[in-house]
């Protein structure tokens, strides 16, 4: 199946943001592009923006007098539906209200050919359902671009339930052939990128709500040490705190109000009480000429160990060993046991895991990191009964490498953690389930989020039985179905053989050395 002919039109519909986006990408692309709309002043005027666009490409360097000429000439707008006639490809981006999309495809599609590819750049509604009243359901699919489309290379092709693959195949090939990074993709919930990027958002906000750091703080934690460009709660405030609520409700409801997708109740009382971000001048932080950036939270200067003593396989924190050695801080290390860091005053360090320090005699959790090398802050929890002398070691060993101490709530799985086991497993579910492949969803979330890595990628990374063993602890300890692994993502781990089954579904060692009662 090939792609569209450059010589083909372009049909968009909607003269708004996203749709001088789309049109803007197809007209650079080679196609003749009608944009449609309800009146002749609003096409005209989405035809002259993209117009103008192309012309600021060429004081811009990045397109000549020629070529600008070219595009420009083979633009134009209309309200007249019948004009729609000779179209290859509509693309629909109007108002995200399914009544509304419907209407419109069942006018056009009396006007143009049966074998006119159909498509709706929705981002949340479902193409089956959108499908549903068309005499030629199998030519319609889903486009969805990221705003602005002209910047941002990532496309979802979406397949509904009546979907000819022939017709998704050639939709593929055509935007690929415009210079986009298209995905595959089912007609499910949120499609990869929204379904997918829910824990992002979830879990900052479930760590707040449970009294274990503040949102600068949470924030600081996933950016210098997750490794993720933007914390949460400053991206939901620059989406809008009433977008990004509406799509997790929105997710949720489609997954029947599965506890995987529940929305957050400080979120929904943000939205309630109109702080819905930048665009209000407040959301979770305020906004204005005079208001100065909230503050992570950042542990006081402590003294350095001059000795540890390493237990067993640290895993996903290995690394640690050779920057401790570098330091100048002496390491002794044990094979057998652990695995975590003694600390002089016998303590321990323990790595995120999914438990809470209260459970123990004397321990620090921190915090997963991208790279321990290169993070510039991680993230501490400690519990009631940890000493203040295992606080200070902790505090002061990561302060000798070099980097910003933020101390959290005893919260199981931090911040960093939980949220990456929580990606991992709902990607292992969602490949599963046929929604997506790995490989598609890890460029989705690279490109459509700008995550530093796919999920996929970081299990991986991370070791195949990671996630569950987190997601395993932190299930018994926030019973209801939130963290319960998918079957998917146990498969992943254990059904391979690559994790020693125990008493406890699997589980591994317990990580530390002696509990309390």
């Amino acid at each position: 199946m090939t792609a569209i002919e450059r010589s083909r039109t372009v049909a968009v519909v909607g003269a708004g943001t996203m749709g001088q986006g789309i049109a803007q990408v197809a007209l650079l692309a080679g196609h003749p592009v009608l944009i449609y709309d309800i009146n002749d002043d609003l096409a005209a005027g989405g035809v002259a923006i993209v117009q103008d666009r192309v012309d600021r490409m060429v004081a811009k360097g990045r397109l000549d007098r020629a070529g600008a000429d070219d595009a420009i000439g083979r633009i134009r707008g209309t309200s007249a539906v019948a004009r729609l006639a000779d179209a290859a490809l509509v693309i629909e981006a109007v108002v995200e209200d399914a009544a509304v999309k419907r209407a419109v495809f069942e006018t056009i599609e009396e006007v143009v050919s049966p074998d006119t590819l159909l498509a709706t750049n929705t981002s949340s509604l479902s193409v089956t359902e959108l499908a549903a009243g068309l005499a030629h359901p199998g030519r319609f699919l889903g486009l969805h671009f990221f705003n602005p489309a002209p910047l941002l290379p990532l496309v979802e092709v979406v397949s509904g339930f009546a979907t000819d693959p022939a017709a998704a195949e050639r939709a593929y090939r055509t935007v690929l052939g415009w210079g986009k990074t298209p995905v595959r993709c089912a007609d499910t919930p949120g499609f990869i990128v929204n379904r997918i990027a829910r824990p992002f958002y979830a879990e900052a906000f479930a760590v707040y709500e449970e009294q274990g750091a503040d949102p600068a703080t949470i924030d600081a934690v996933l950016r210098e040490s997750g490794g993720f460009k933007m914390g949460p709660f400053q991206l939901t405030d620059l989406i809008g705190q009433d977008v990004n609520e509406a799509v997790t409700r929105s997710v949720w409801e489609s997954f029947f109000r599965s506890p995987k997708f529940t929305p957050s109740l400080a979120q929904r009382r943000l939205v309630q009480s109109g702080r819905l971000g930048r665009k209000s001048g407040h959301g979770w932080f305020p906004y204005g000429p005079d208001v100065e950036a909230a503050a992570p939270h950042t542990a006081a200067p402590e003294a350095a160990p001059e000795k540890v003593a390493v237990v067993g396989d640290l895993g996903p924190a290995a690394g640690l060993v050779e920057l401790l050695e570098e330091a100048g801080i002496a390491v002794t290390a044990t094979e057998h046991g652990g695995p975590y860091i003694q600390l002089p005053g016998e303590g321990q360090l323990v790595l995120a895991d999914g438990k809470t320090s209260i459970e123990f005699a004397d321990v620090v959790y921190f915090d997963l990191a991208l790279d321990y090398r290169g993070a510039t802050r991680i993230a501490l929890s400690a519990g009631e009964d940890t000493s203040e002398r295992t606080l200070a070691e902790a505090v002061g060993l990561f302060q000798k490498l070099g980097k910003k101490v933020s101390v959290i709530g005893d919260v199981p799985g931090m911040i960093v953690a939980r949220t990456v086991a929580m990606l991992i497993d709902l990607t292992a579910d969602a490949v599963a389930r046929g929604a997506a492949t790995a490989e598609d969803i890890d460029t989705a979330m690279r490109l459509g989020v700008n995550y530093p890595l796919g999920p996929s990628e970081w299990h991986e990374r991370l070791g195949r039985d990671w996630a569950y063993d987190l997601l395993h602890h932190l299930d018994e300890r926030c019973p209801g179905g939130r963290y319960a692994p998918s079957l998917a993502l146990f498969k992943l781990g254990y059904a391979e053989g690559e994790g020693e089954e125990g008493e406890e579904g699997g589980e591994g060692g317990d990580g530390v050395a002696e509990e309390t009662a």
